[in-house]
């Protein structure tokens, strides 16, 4: 059975363009909104040490987004992600590394890149 976040119908498919490379810092991060009727998809890439990965913009812990405001989804020394609702950190994997978030993983949302351009997976 899929899970709420896959079985979404604002999820875009896999093939759509997020945003060129280049937009998102080293280390970084940029959140991306996609709605689809009265259905919202929120969902976040990490650019880090040459990596992209996505993920679902939720806390597993309290459930709301991550970032209160814009793309300020990592600590300023770009180490972790953070959530702004509580002060939990996840590493760059997505697992919980402190309170109250700690054995919790962020929800992967598959991306790739290709010729410079990052793409829903």
């Amino acid at each position: 059975m899929a899970s709420p976040e896959e079985a979404n119908a604002a999820r875009p498919a896999p093939g759509v363009r997020l945003c060129a490379l280049d937009e998102v810092a080293e280390p970084g991060a940029k959140g991306f909104r996609f709605r689809a009727e009265s259905r919202l998809f929120a969902g976040f890439v990490v650019r880090s040490g040459g990596k992209v990965t996505g993920y679902v913009d939720h806390c597993p812990h309290a459930g709301w987004p991550l970032a209160a405001f814009g793309d300020n989804y990592l600590t300023r020394a770009g180490t972790h992600i953070l959530c702004a609702g509580h002060g939990g950190l996840f590493t760059l994997d997505g697992e919980g590394a402190t309170s109250p978030c700690m054995g919790e993983h962020l929800t992967p949302w598959p991306v790739t890149v290709r010729d410079g351009e990052i793409f829903t997976a």
